[in-house]
């Protein structure tokens, strides 16, 4: 029977004792109703699985003891980069989610021209706390060790520069295809996603002299929520990623 995994922000060394952060009680104990006796998976993002077994199970303090560590080896030979056009609602909470499962390693939410979520500094804050949620969920449910970094969210002018490894545009009218992409040699690439209402002509010349290039995605033109993780899929599919 697989084990419930569960992140906790904090460090774990096997043989040691922890005390069972809020969040992770709560799931573990009051939702899972997990007593004292019963074993759990525990990660925190430093690339191991820690199994643990739960020692207390009180109202206010919930303890484990990490029994043992494993590698998990699971992540993308491609480190992508997904640079996100901020999207409403629950459509951002599924891009992070399905980037994460497809092995994105860092997310760069992005205001843009067109951009139709506009956030100030304290609405800023909480949304980026959520999406660090959502990310968390996503690598309990699929099995990731190492947890993909989100980035605040900033104007299209401060992200772009902030590209690593090869920069790709999807653009109909793009001079490459994806497919091109198989045979070339990189390791890392940033993938430029707009928002619904898509990149403005002052957008794609900030992305154009921060070193992306057009790249093609098939016949037809995506919607946000579907461009990235597809693009993204597409990619991991042609390093071996998927398969």
């Amino acid at each position: 029977m697989r084990l419930t995994r569960s992140h906790v922000a904090m460090p774990l060394a096997v043989g040691s004792e922890v005390v069972l952060p809020e969040d992770a009680a709560a799931h573990l104990v009051r939702v899972l109703r997990l007593q004292p006796g019963d074993a759990c998976v525990l990660f925190n993002g430093d690339g191991h699985d820690y199994e643990a077994r739960i020692v207390a199970a009180g109202k206010r303090e919930a303890r484990a003891d990490v029994l043992s560590a494993r590698r998990v080896d699971n992540e993308a030979p491609l480190r992508v980069t997904l640079l996100q056009g901020i999207a409403r609602g629950e459509k951002m909470d599924w891009i992070l989610q399905k980037a994460t499962e497809l092995g994105v390693a860092r997310i760069l939410p992005v205001d843009s021209e067109r951009s139709e979520v506009k956030l100030d500094a304290a609405r800023a804050q909480k949304r980026l706390a959520h999406w660090r949620e959502v990310v968390v969920a996503a690598c309990e449910q699929s099995g990731r060790a190492v947890v993909p970094d989100v980035l605040p969210p900033q104007a299209l002018a401060q992200a772009a520069p902030l590209r690593e490894g090869r920069g790709l545009l999807l653009d109909p009218q793009g001079a490459a295809s994806l497919a091109t992409l198989g045979g070339q040699a990189f390791d890392a690439c940033t993938l430029a996603i707009g928002p619904e209402g898509g990149w403005s002509p002052r957008d794609r010349g900030q992305l154009d002299a921060a070193g992306y290039e057009g790249v093609r995605l098939g016949p037809r033109i995506l919607r946000t929520e579907t461009a990235g993780i597809a693009a993204i899929a597409a990619l991991q599919a042609l390093r071996g990623d998927l398969g």
